[in-house]
């Protein structure tokens, strides 16, 4: 705490004029006023128009000085018109008292009361793809989603949370979490965004064998497998959800003959298939060293 407080007495303003130096001091005394309650938490009154919009608070200064992106990922789906005419640009706390006031009237409303009872994950579909696109890559940001903040970061166009449990405190090997779907499930990865094998059971969860690049290959092919199932089940080129698993599959058979000698190529066993759709909550298993293809 001292140290951002110091980091926020540091910031110099960049405007000359003496309207917008009086503006930037004022900022600068609203960001150390809430800057304590940063020990236990803000309350932040988000827009759903975009991951980046929300109510402006004294709150928000202490972000928007220290040059820390604050997303969250809580927007009303554009396909649903219904939704986004009864939402249009009102923040959460102004929607709540619309639907309590509808309450009490002939007018119940039940978009925007839907809506909240829907989305109580705080995060939809729509958001997490806008909240991907918005992200950039390899930088630091802050994830807000149910009065919680985290630290957020996006990694080779997948986004991570920084784990902050008390339960992983000894687990060193588990240092971020992927979020790819709204429904919680997440994957462990240590601090190279690698797929976490410490908490695992069976041989391939005592750390297994293979090359460093092998093992990265691995857990971007997977990575991929999990986006592909938070698609529609058709794609925009027609695929189902198993024609996209098996041509991936056939992708990373064809990279991963094209890498082996001939010798070992012609070894290779051919006609095995994909197990697609694995919960991403159980714990990833190494493909067996004699097997050609990746197990997704």
């Amino acid at each position: 705490m001292a140290h951002l407080g110091d980091c926020l007495l540091s910031i110099k303003p960049q405007e000359k004029s003496e309207g917008l130096q009086l503006n930037f001091q004022q900022n600068v005394d609203d960001a150390m006023t809430v800057l304590p309650k940063l020990a236990t938490g803000l309350d932040g009154n988000v827009l759903f128009t975009g991951v980046s919009d929300s109510e402006y608070t004294p709150e928000c200064s202490v972000f928007d000085l220290l040059g820390i992106p604050l997303y969250h990922g809580w927007l009303v789906d554009p396909q649903s018109p219904e939704a986004v005419s009864a939402v249009g640009k009102l923040s959460y706390n102004q929607l709540v008292e619309k639907i309590i006031t509808c309450k009490h009237s002939s007018d119940t409303n039940l978009v925007t009361e839907g809506l909240l009872q829907t989305t109580a994950a705080q995060l939809t579909d729509h958001g997490l793809c806008e909240l991907t696109t918005a992200a950039k890559e390899d930088k630091l940001s802050v994830f807000f989603r149910n009065n919680h903040f985290s630290t957020m970061t996006k990694h080779k166009g997948h986004l991570y949370l920084l784990v902050t449990d008390q339960g992983f405190l000894q687990e060193e090997r588990v240092v971020w979490e992927s979020l790819h779907n709204v429904d919680g499930d997440s994957c462990s990865c240590d601090s190279d965004f690698h797929l976490s094998h410490s908490l695992g059971k069976g041989p391939g969860a005592e750390g297994g064998s293979g090359s460093p690049e092998k093992q990265q290959q691995v857990d971007q092919d997977y990575m991929i497998a999990l986006s592909l199932q938070q698609q529609p089940s058709r794609g925009t080129l027609g695929l189902s959800d198993l024609e996209l698993a098996q041509q991936l599959q056939q992708e990373v058979y064809q990279q991963h003959q094209a890498a082996q000698p001939a010798s070992a190529r012609a070894l290779s066993p051919q006609g095995r298939g994909a197990s697609f759709g694995r919960p991403a909550a159980e714990c990833w298993q190494r493909p067996k060293q004699e097997s050609a293809c990746v197990l997704l």
